[in-house]
């Protein structure tokens, strides 16, 4: 038994379908944790789970016992963070984020190194908007499907990172990562089997709506299709040379600036 954790996103119920239900040849059964990608970075510090979700700003502290797989994650342009505020709310003032070692966070600390917040709060990502919306957080940085549903909170976004880091590299943002721990499961193998799941729910986008819809945390169904449309594309499929040199140039210039250790990839 492979015990595999992602969160509940509809991109990842969506490329895990598969692999969770049985439906890959040769794959093992798995045992499902469901977590924010906050969690997950910290359980996996501990090795708890064989194949997991993280967020490619957690990379430094866990390629010692992972292997980053080429496949199932998100990397992706037009799909990065925001920076909301209310009207006319202030950046630099108390901002709550999602996790300190989410790529949110790295990706906000380079954008905001020369007007830093004068506080950061680790907040759950469900807590933000609302939070920013009632005056308990000046902004918030948020991720998911927050690009499509932060005007029903009578928020302003006054950053996108993903465009200021295009702007910044000409790369993708490379967001969530599938790791593989390397004493329990074979990587080329684990590779396979997510490679397999993404391709069977793009082959058979139907069959897993049922699935998506039950995780997805009362979003609608076409807020869930705008999510899985962004998330999952031709890099969650395969990395490729794009892919990999996007996650050089995020975690190479997190380690330049002190904010990591170095990655070694």
């Amino acid at each position: 038994m492979v015990k595999l954790a992602f969160s509940p996103c509809p991109n990842d119920t969506f490329v895990f379908h598969a692999l969770v239900h049985g439906l890959v040849e040769g794959a093992p059964p798995v045992e499902v944790t469901y977590a924010d990608v906050d969690v997950t970075n910290t359980e996996a510090l501990a090795g708890r789970f064989d194949l997991v979700k993280v967020s490619y700003g957690a990379l430094p502290w866990l390629l010692d016992r992972y292997a980053l797989l080429p496949c199932g994650g998100a990397v992706g342009y037009g799909c990065g963070p925001l920076v909301l505020t209310r009207e006319g709310g202030d950046p630099t003032g108390t901002v709550a984020v999602p996790g300190e070692r989410t790529t949110a966070y790295l990706l906000y600390r380079f954008w905001s190194a020369a007007h830093p917040a004068s506080r950061i709060e680790v907040v759950p990502f469900h807590e933000i908007m609302p939070g920013v919306a009632d005056g308990r957080y000046d902004a918030g940085l948020v991720i998911h499907e927050a690009r499509f549903t932060y005007p029903r909170y009578g928020l302003t976004a006054v950053a996108d990172l993903g465009e200021w880091w295009q702007q910044e590299t000409g790369l993708p943002i490379p967001l969530g990562a599938i790791l593989a721990k390397r004493d329990s499961v074979d990587p080329a193998a684990a590779a396979e089997w997510v490679r397999a799941s993404v391709r069977h729910a793009w082959a058979y986008p139907a069959a897993s709506q049922e699935y998506v819809l039950e995780h997805a945390q009362e979003m609608e169904p076409d807020v869930v299709a705008q999510h899985i449309g962004l998330y999952v594309n031709k890099f969650t499929e395969d990395l490729g040379e794009e892919g990999y040199a996007a996650v050089r140039a995020l975690l190479g210039r997190a380690a330049d600036a002190g904010l990591t250790p170095p990655s070694g990839l």
